[in-house]
Protein backbone atom coordinates (compact mmCIF):
# COMPACT_ATOMS: atom_id res chain seq x y z
CA UNK A 1 0.00 0.00 0.00
CA UNK A 2 0.75 3.33 -0.72
CA UNK A 3 1.79 6.00 2.34
CA UNK A 4 -0.71 9.16 1.70
CA UNK A 5 0.58 12.06 3.67
CA UNK A 6 -2.85 14.16 4.95
CA UNK A 7 -2.19 17.93 6.10
CA UNK A 8 -3.45 19.43 9.07
CA UNK A 9 -6.32 20.82 7.06
CA UNK A 10 -7.98 17.65 5.75
CA UNK A 11 -7.13 15.62 9.24
CA UNK A 12 -10.52 15.55 10.67
CA UNK A 13 -11.97 13.91 7.49
CA UNK A 14 -9.40 10.77 8.47
CA UNK A 15 -9.88 10.49 12.00
CA UNK A 16 -6.82 13.49 12.70
CA UNK A 17 -4.44 11.05 11.08
CA UNK A 18 -1.41 12.16 10.19
CA UNK A 19 -0.71 9.48 7.32
CA UNK A 20 -3.00 6.70 6.09
CA UNK A 21 -2.72 3.45 3.85
CA UNK A 22 -4.45 3.04 0.95
CA UNK A 23 -4.17 0.31 -2.17
CA UNK A 24 -3.56 0.50 -6.09
CA UNK A 25 -1.30 1.14 -9.25
CA UNK A 26 -1.91 4.81 -9.80
CA UNK A 27 -2.42 7.70 -8.33
CA UNK A 28 -5.54 8.18 -9.12
CA UNK A 29 -6.31 4.69 -7.76
CA UNK A 30 -4.85 5.11 -4.76
CA UNK A 31 -7.11 8.74 -4.08
CA UNK A 32 -10.22 7.00 -5.03
CA UNK A 33 -9.69 3.89 -2.43
CA UNK A 34 -8.86 6.52 0.23
CA UNK A 35 -12.00 8.34 -0.33
CA UNK A 36 -13.79 5.28 0.00
CA UNK A 37 -12.22 4.45 2.98
CA UNK A 38 -12.43 7.88 4.35
CA UNK A 39 -15.90 9.48 2.21
CA UNK A 40 -15.66 12.95 4.04
CA UNK A 41 -12.78 13.74 2.01
CA UNK A 42 -14.83 13.14 -1.44
CA UNK A 43 -15.93 17.30 -1.11
CA UNK A 44 -12.49 18.27 -1.09
CA UNK A 45 -11.12 15.96 -3.27
CA UNK A 46 -13.13 15.65 -5.93
CA UNK A 47 -15.63 18.07 -8.30
CA UNK A 48 -19.33 17.32 -8.63
CA UNK A 49 -18.28 16.20 -12.07
CA UNK A 50 -16.16 13.65 -10.24
CA UNK A 51 -12.66 15.11 -11.65
CA UNK A 52 -9.97 15.84 -8.97
CA UNK A 53 -10.43 19.34 -7.58
CA UNK A 54 -8.16 21.95 -9.31
CA UNK A 55 -7.49 23.31 -5.86
CA UNK A 56 -6.09 20.25 -4.59
CA UNK A 57 -2.28 19.52 -5.70
CA UNK A 58 -0.65 16.09 -5.68
CA UNK A 59 2.71 15.25 -5.02
CA UNK A 60 4.38 11.81 -5.51
CA UNK A 61 7.92 11.38 -3.92
CA UNK A 62 8.26 15.14 -3.16
CA UNK A 63 7.39 15.56 -7.34
CA UNK A 64 3.95 17.54 -8.73
CA UNK A 65 2.00 14.72 -10.44
CA UNK A 66 0.71 17.04 -12.80
CA UNK A 67 4.07 16.87 -14.25
CA UNK A 68 4.35 13.27 -14.17
CA UNK A 69 1.54 11.15 -15.73
CA UNK A 70 -0.98 12.80 -13.89
CA UNK A 71 -3.41 10.62 -11.68
CA UNK A 72 -2.02 7.72 -14.51
CA UNK A 73 1.43 7.87 -12.72
CA UNK A 74 2.25 4.78 -11.27
CA UNK A 75 2.84 4.11 -7.71
CA UNK A 76 3.97 1.57 -5.77
CA UNK A 77 4.63 0.41 -1.74
CA UNK A 78 7.79 2.45 -1.13
CA UNK A 79 5.81 5.48 -2.29
CA UNK A 80 4.56 8.28 -0.58
CA UNK A 81 1.36 10.58 -1.77
CA UNK A 82 0.86 13.81 -0.10
CA UNK A 83 -2.19 15.68 -0.83
CA UNK A 84 -2.26 19.75 0.02
CA UNK A 85 -5.11 21.76 -0.69
CA UNK A 86 -3.91 25.17 -2.30
CA UNK A 87 -4.14 27.72 -0.13
CA UNK A 88 -5.49 31.48 -0.66
CA UNK A 89 -4.79 35.12 0.81
CA UNK A 90 -2.61 37.64 1.54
Amino acid sequence: MTTVRIPPTLRAQVGDAKQVQAGGSTVGEVIGRLVEQHPALREQVYTAEGELNRFLNVYLNGKDVRYLEALETPVGEADTLVLLPAMAGG
